[in-house]
């Protein structure tokens, strides 16, 4: 599995092609330099360099790429096993179809959720910088002969999946790179943008806030959402201890869907978050009551990776409610 991470490693954060890579877990501040790395089935994580990264990436034989942005208090581990379910997930459905790449952010390890959660959202935002340099780099080889040295240029679609406060982390990636390194506002590099129990706020996607910048960069932007989500409870009670007052865009889906841009989809899951995720409701999008057995969450999700298109049924429709 081939993995994008800004967390430190254990010795020297100089980049050096296939040495063994060790996170240096008691270190989670977020680095300033992004690693590309490889972990292999026994575990073992070795540095590849971004050039061979995105050169073994291009040459897979998979269709597509879907960059999975994971949410607060996950170690490298945890991302890893997630990653690996919907991975496994992916395959049962169409072999062949859809590569998961993790990105993996430092989050806190400490006891007590309040105090994870800060820490987690200062480190959300700290990661921005280093991750819209791995979007550079992205933009840089796909348009260099490196990319195409015999007239076969990449042309694998690439989706992202955000889950919880990793929608933080995707949000304001795109500001620091349209910020620091565009000139004429975020290119349109995403076929699908997933934004799945996402801690951020409610009005975060209106076309006048920091978080239109996913709608510009996707073909398509889901938002599934679940007003008992038990984590996000939390996240609000966190929020609110700190005077912020705002509902959460996984609890509600979008404050008003009249101010998000018309790329933007709603999908209720109330009724199976629980069921799927039991007692929080908060990670309903892989697998659903038989660990193994894809949900009706993963689902949806699938087909439209598979389609690019969220309601192929009607073009028109904007929202829908997922029942089993």
């Amino acid at each position: 599995m081939f993995f994008i991470t800004n967390r430190f490693p254990k010795g020297s954060i100089q980049t050096k092609v296939g040495r063994k890579f060790d996170f240096d877990l008691r270190n989670n501040a977020p680095s300033n330099s992004v690693f590309f790395c490889r972990r292999d089935q026994d575990g073992q994580i070795t540095e590849v360099g971004g050039l061979n990264f995105m050169t073994a990436l291009k040459q897979s034989p998979y269709r597509q790429l879907l960059l999975y942005i994971h949410g607060f208090s996950n170690l490298p581990e945890d991302v890893f096993g997630a990653a690996m379910e919907f991975q496994q997930l992916c395959d049962q459905k169409s072999a062949r179809e859809v590569l998961v790449v993790p990105v993996i952010w430092p989050c806190d390890n400490d006891l007590g959720i309040v105090k994870d959660y800060w820490d987690d959202q200062k480190s959300a935002d700290s990661s921005a910088s280093s991750f819209a340099r791995a979007l550079c780099r992205f933009i840089e080889w796909r348009n260099s002969n490196l990319n195409d040295p015999d007239s076969d240029p990449c042309l694998k679609r690439i989706n992202v999946l955000a889950h919880s406060m990793g929608n933080r982390v995707l949000r304001e990636t795109l500001a620091a790179w349209d910020r620091y390194d565009l000139a004429d506002g975020v290119p349109l590099i995403f076929r699908n943008t997933f934004l799945v129990a996402a801690d951020i706020e409610n009005e975060s996607i209106h076309r006048s806030e920091r978080g239109k910048l996913i709608c510009d960069a996707s073909r398509n932007v889901v938002v599934y959402f679940a007003s008992d989500d038990m984590a996000l409870r939390s996240s609000k009670a966190a929020n609110l201890k700190n005077k912020i007052a705002s509902r959460r865009l996984g609890h509600s889906g979008p404050e008003n869907m009249e101010l998000t841009p018309k790329n933007v989809y709603i999908v209720d899951c109330d009724d199976i978050n629980n069921s799927y995720d039991h007692p929080k409701g908060h990670s309903y999008f892989r697998s659903g009551r038989t660990p193994g057995k894809p949900g009706v969450v993963f689902d949806h999700i699938f087909e439209c990776l598979r389609t690019g298109r969220v309601f192929p049924e009607d073009a028109e429709r904007r929202s829908t409610i997922l029942r089993e």
